[in-house]
């Protein structure tokens, strides 16, 4: 694997992603027990119309499709709001394409991603991964984010 290059996501791009970004993320609400599905696949498309009513094109948002030599690995959505101290992003969804994970693509989107928020001035970014995640918790944690909140539940 070379360096992991971050491009702007086209319409095209930014259409296929959407149309199974909702589905996986009603699917990992509902596999972390946040929610049973009617009511997960109506919070997903909610909060996709609520944060995205211009798609591709939302102000505050951007995407970015990630290439190594030429070739599309993954994706990476985040979020830039001001605030009192700075610039901060939030990542809302970050993949590796499925047939190449465990390779390192992960961690190379990362840090392409935190480069160019440096570069952007980004004071801090933040995000939000599911509790089964383990996978993805511990890479976050090898990339030096660390726990804000923690949100537990008992079923009875």
């Amino acid at each position: 694997m070379s360096s992991v290059r971050l491009a702007p996501m086209s319409a095209d791009q930014y259409r296929a992603y959407r149309a199974i970004a909702e589905r996986s993320y009603a699917d990992n609400m509902v596999k972390s027990g946040t929610m049973p599905e009617p009511e997960a696949l109506h919070k997903a498309a909610e909060d996709f119309e609520r944060l995205l009513p211009h798609g591709v094109d939302t102000a505050g948002h951007e995407f970015w499709t990630a290439f190594d030599d030429g070739e599309e690995v993954g994706m990476l959505w985040l979020g830039f709001t001001e605030k009192s101290d700075g610039l901060h992003a939030f990542g809302y969804d970050f993949l590796v394409t499925s047939e190449l994970r465990r390779q390192g693509y992960g961690r190379a989107i990362m840090a392409a991603a935190e480069h160019m928020c440096r570069e952007r001035g980004v004071v801090e970014v933040g995000l939000s991964v599911f509790g089964f995640n383990s996978g993805a918790q511990s890479l976050y944690e090898q990339m030096g984010f660390e726990v804000t909140t923690v949100q537990m539940r008992k079923r009875v």
